[in-house]
């Protein structure tokens, strides 16, 4: 029997805990270690410098920017600065991800992922979400970023945690996937001093993911 096609795009928390069966819990120790151990990590001088450059241009035009304008001024200069790429992993964007899970194949392109792999993405092991503004609404995007992780995980063999990330318009939540339970973060808001606490967030997650490829 085939299995029944479902793009990420298509998916919701709902439908994704329904026909998976993933729990949202309110505390997973993954997420609380992730942003407890943010406070090991520094801004330094230019780091301070940059992102304070960015951030005026973003508290200017947020509301204004679509998804591509979002990405190229903001995103993509705070991904760039945490540089996820190495010999042995990289940050990789619109690459298409699928696997059978159950009854389903679920696919789609994330907007990012940091996988194993130089010149193609092999085991992701983070999926990024971005769901520009603020007023707009176009589905779930937590949801669309956790059927994205579900692939993740299938990808790892249930293996490993996943983590993730959306971001709409200048809120960040960050998600981690562990088993069949999913927990999110408070909205981290990048137009005020939390940006600081976003880069170290992300400073950790580079940590965690060398840490993986360790393994």
């Amino acid at each position: 029997m085939e299995p029944i096609k479902r793009g990420f795009k298509e998916c919701d928390r709902e439908f994704l805990e329904e026909t998976f069966g993933i729990i949202q819990i309110r505390h997973i120790p993954l997420l609380a270690e992730w942003q407890k151990n943010k406070d090991n990590y520094a801004v330094n001088e230019f780091e301070y410098y940059l992102l304070n450059n960015i951030q005026e241009v973003l508290i200017d035009r947020v509301d204004d920017w679509n998804e591509q304008e979002l990405i190229e001024n903001f995103i993509g200069p705070l991904f760039a600065l945490i540089n996820y790429n190495t010999l042995e992993y990289g940050l990789f964007s619109e690459r298409f991800l699928k696997a059978v899970i159950g009854d389903y194949e679920l696919s789609g392109n994330p907007d990012a992922i940091i996988a194993k792999g130089r010149r193609s993405p092999k085991i992701p092991y983070f999926c990024f979400h971005e769901y520009k503004k603020e007023q707009e609404n176009k589905g779930d995007p937590v949801g669309q970023c956790l059927a994205a992780m579900l692939v993740a995980q299938e990808l790892n063999n249930n293996m490993r945690p996943i983590y993730g990330i959306t971001v709409k318009g200048e809120k960040w939540q960050f998600i981690v996937l562990h088993g069949k339970e999913y927990a999110i973060s408070k909205s981290y808001i990048s137009t005020d001093e939390e940006l600081f606490e976003i880069v170290k967030l992300l400073k950790h997650l580079k940590t965690i993911i060398e840490e993986y490829v360790k393994q």
